[in-house]
């Protein structure tokens, strides 16, 4: 979440005057994220937040996000829930950007996850994925396998300015990622960037998800690659066994791996951990100075990409078989 788009009073005003939620008592932007301008509304009914979607995101996928988020949460997943205007959508028009406003989750994300969190974590992404199974919407996810090499030919010829020899080494793994990468495993809605600025928590329990503007209909086993990588590295970039375990264990327990889901996992990670690095180290050379995006290090991707590589089976990521 970030504030790039500044609304007035009085464009505010008109623009809840579109929902039923009562008087608006309070507002402030947000300053957490990177992809669209957020801002935490206080209404007489309740707290809701308020997204002004910007340029990154597909006004085209907005029903998909947003309808998705109704779905999970009629399913029992704990999610920000749309709320509908007065004419019964849930995007409007504020400040020439699309808008829309969802419930407030109580909460507060993890900077640094235990064994516990990382259960739960694994727990609700499985339910998520059950949950998700019968949406009947569908969005290609735009930054898997096929969308790696494009990518990266935008960042190559730069690539060793960040680190020596990052050029070949890259070229290699995504050469391997595409000739090896599945293609027949199960598939559904998936969150895709489940990160633990996106996750909930009051204490050790899961209080809800959020941010659902990456989801799309891709291998629900490379979510759990993406968690994997966004939730069982230290600091040091070390893989944590324990965390794996747990964050494995509580998936498998709501929704079991199958043996083609279980031997593909390494693969998956590796490819997860390419993913971001490709978007990190595009943004790393492309952002100017000064811009509202925060650049984030392309390298700590890179670490665990070289972490991957050497991972023979899923036990070695602490899954019980």
């Amino acid at each position: 979440m970030a504030v790039y788009t500044d609304i007035s009073e009085i464009e505010l005003a008109a623009f809840l005057a579109n929902y039923d939620i009562g008087e608006l008592l309070s507002y402030k932007g947000i300053a957490e994220g990177v992809e669209n301008s957020n801002f935490l509304l206080h209404a007489s009914s309740a707290p809701y937040i308020l997204t002004l979607y910007e340029k990154r995101v597909d006004r085209n996928d907005l029903p998909f996000f947003l309808g998705l988020m109704r779905h999970l949460s009629d399913k029992g997943i704990r999610c920000p829930l749309p709320v509908k205007r007065n004419d019964g959508e849930t995007i409007g028009e504020l400040a020439g950007r699309p808008a829309a406003i969802v419930t407030f989750l109580e909460g507060m994300w993890m900077r640094r996850p235990t064994v516990e969190h990382c259960s739960e974590v694994g727990a609700a992404l499985a339910a998520m994925h059950l949950a998700g199974q019968d949406f009947a919407l569908r969005r290609k996810n735009g930054l898997t396998v096929d969308d790696w090499r494009p990518l990266w030919e935008r960042a190559r010829d730069r690539a060793d300015e960040v680190e020596s020899g990052l050029e070949a080494e890259v070229e290699a793994d995504l050469a391997e990622l595409e000739a090896n990468w599945p293609s027949s495993l199960p598939t559904g809605v998936i969150h895709a960037d489940l990160f633990p600025d996106n996750v909930f928590f009051l204490g050790k329990k899961l209080s809800g998800l959020i941010d659902f503007y990456f989801a799309c209909t891709d291998l629900l086993a490379y979510d759990v690659a993406v968690c994997l990588n966004a939730w069982c590295f230290e600091k040091d970039n070390s893989f944590n066994l324990t965390k794996g375990m747990a964050l494995l264990g509580g998936y498998t327990a709501v929704r079991p791996l199958s043996k083609e889901e279980v031997e593909a996992l390494p693969m998956l990670a590796r490819g997860s951990a390419m993913r971001f690095m490709l978007t990190r180290l595009y943004d790393w050379l492309n952002t100017p100075a000064g811009s509202l995006v925060v650049k984030k290090d392309p390298l700590e991707y890179l670490r665990r990409m070289r972490f991957h590589r050497r991972i023979a089976s899923a036990a070695e990521y602490g899954l019980r078989v």
